[in-house]
């Protein structure tokens, strides 16, 4: 995974994350995912994008993550934003704000389908 790739990954979750504040879970969460990747700058990255536009985050993230993402293949889309939907359920809950946020760059991605069809099957 490229460097772009992490940021990319990072900012996904973290944003979907911000979008009620980051709590303690969320920010667990965030930090393990990193460590796992070895990716602890483009978590950093990640958090400062959105800190420099805290009510705007979600737009530009919209938009960085749609560059990045026309690149990688139907597969890798549908993984992280699955990876995403999953670390959500794990803090319990996704609220009705969070699921949107993730259809809609679903649809960005042309795999609002495919997303759909991995969560009935869950």
């Amino acid at each position: 995974m490229t460097s772009d790739e992490k940021k990319a990954f990072l900012l996904l979750k973290a944003i979907i994350f911000h979008y009620h504040g980051l709590d303690e879970e969320e920010r667990r969460i965030l930090e393990d995912t990193a460590k796992t990747m070895g990716a602890q700058e483009e978590l950093m990255w990640a958090i400062q994008f959105i800190e420099q536009d805290y009510y705007n985050a979600f737009d530009r993230a919209r938009t960085f993550l749609n560059q990045v993402m026309a690149q990688l293949d139907k597969s890798k889309r549908l993984y992280y934003l699955s990876s995403v939907w999953n670390a959500n359920n794990r803090k319990g809950y996704i609220s009705e704000m969070e699921a949107i946020a993730m259809l809609k760059l679903a649809q960005d991605w042309q795999i609002e389908r495919e997303l759909l069809e991995m969560i009935r099957n869950k």
